[in-house]
Formats: C-alpha cells, sequence, structure tokens
C-alpha cells in the first residue's frame, strides 16, 4: 500500500528521475518500448534512450538475464546441500556425469569444425593446385597469352 510519505521522495525528484525509477519498477521491456517509441517519434530521441541504457548499465542492471548471471545462480543452487546426504551424492555424481558428457560433446564439436575447416583447405589447395598446372601447361606449349593481342608483323612489346 502506498502511503503519502512514499510519495514525497519522488516529489523531489525532477521528472527525469522520476521518469527513470518508472521505468525501472517496471523493467527491461518498458526501456526497450520506450527506446522503439522514441526512435518512431523522434530518431534522436530514441538514440539518447539507446545510449542511455547501454552507458547507464540499464541492459546488464537488475535480475542479469545475461548467460554467465545464469550459470551463477546455477552454479549457487548446486553448491547448497538439501539435507539429504543420499541425494546430495547423487546430485554431485549426476552434474559430474552430466559435464563430463558436455565436455565430450564440446570436444566432438571442436573435432567437427577442425575436420570442416581441413576440408575446405584441402579443396582450396587442390583448387589452387589444377589451376596453376593449367596455367603452366599453357606456357610450356611455346605460346604466349598475349599473343592473341598483337597484330600479326607488330614488335612484342
Amino acid at each position: 500500500m502506498s502511503t503519502f510519505t512514499d510519495y514525497q521522495p519522488l516529489r523531489r525528484m525532477g521528472w527525469p528521475a522520476r521518469a527513470e525509477a518508472w521505468m525501472d519498477a517496471r523493467g527491461k521491456g518498458a526501456w526497450i518500448a520506450a527506446m522503439v517509441v522514441g526512435f518512431i517519434a523522434f530518431w534522436p530521441l530514441g538514440l539518447a534512450l539507446l545510449a542511455y541504457m547501454f552507458w547507464g548499465k540499464q541492459m546488464f542492471r537488475g535480475d542479469g538475464c545475461g548467460r554467465g548471471a545464469r550459470r551463477m545462480r546455477h552454479t549457487g543452487a548446486v553448491r547448497r546441500s538439501s539435507g539429504n546426504t543420499a541425494f546430495d551424492a547423487y546430485k554431485a555424481e549426476t552434474l559430474r556425469r552430466l559435464e563430463d558428457e558436455q565436455d565430450a560433446f564440446e570436444a566432438f564439436l571442436d573435432r567437427l569444425r577442425a575436420a570442416k575447416d581441413k576440408s575446405e583447405f584441402d579443396q582450396f589447395m587442390d583448387d589452387r593446385a589444377r589451376k596453376t598446372d593449367a596455367d603452366g601447361r599453357d606456357h610450356e606449349d611455346g605460346t604466349d597469352e598475349d599473343a592473341g593481342a598483337r597484330q600479326p608483323g607488330s614488335a612484342p612489346a
């Protein structure tokens, strides 16, 4: 429940600070919607909101929806004990097994990428060798590439 005393600090704040507090209370979606409306209404306003969101750290503050923040929350939950030692041992073993499977899968993906890169490089080298061989055979038969460009009886350049 809001009281008159809760409203007093907001009245002392300027309108930009009140607008920021209002937007913060509604989350990142409100900031993004305001930015889109700003771009539609007057593009410098949208650009200013975008800059404020990045440099004011609005996009990175709060619940931290980034990948690293999720991982940190997850590891915090993993390390907490449930109080049941049998379950904790099972959970630790399962998580260790899943981490091993993830490492093995990431290693597989690395090998797959390396094999793809190698096959593409080998194909490039084969194409280059064929082109070089074809160019070399043209020069070995005694013909000159510019021979067709010269007229009969003219001196070579």
